[in-house]
């Protein structure tokens, strides 16, 4: 089993277009480790964790490492910046954070192995969405398991 790992810096997102989401693909399950977030303003914001059945609008993918050189190079799933126009179809995870209005404040969700995956399904992936007034950019790293 390869761990992989990948961040960046999201745009604003919103309650229907999510800030970053890891999307699997139909022949592989992707395994969530650990997804940090942290604020990069002076604005409290409320996140929360979804799931996507749904391709939506994807932003741009990230570059993604794998954490043992011995594994394969090359990740499966795909780590998507902020969704734009077209959200996806999306249902609450029920994990919830609220990043406190500081630069830098900050939440790790950590994982069991099979605690949150995403679906064997093309298009189905876990994501992050505002869940409550204006979303905003947010630093954000994803360790995951294929």
């Amino acid at each position: 089993m390869s761990i992989y790992g990948a961040g960046f810096l999201t745009t604003a997102g919103s309650t229907t277009l999510p800030v970053a989401a890891l999307v699997g693909s139909a022949s592989v399950r992707c395994r969530i480790l650990e997804i940090g977030v942290f604020n990069t303003t002076s604005t409290a914001v409320a996140l929360k964790l979804c799931r996507l059945t749904t391709a939506g609008t994807p932003g741009t993918a990230a570059t993604i490492d794998k954490l043992d050189p011995a594994d394969p190079a090359a990740a499966v799933g795909a780590l998507r910046n902020t969704y734009s126009s077209t959200a996806p179809t999306t249902s609450d995870a029920g994990y919830r954070a609220v990043l406190g209005a500081a630069v830098g404040s900050g939440f790790v969700w950590t994982f069991d192995d099979y605690q949150i995956c995403t679906l064997v399904a093309a298009n189905a992936g876990v994501g992050i969405l505002v869940e409550n007034g204006t979303g905003q950019a947010i630093q954000t790293y994803w360790k995951w398991k294929e």
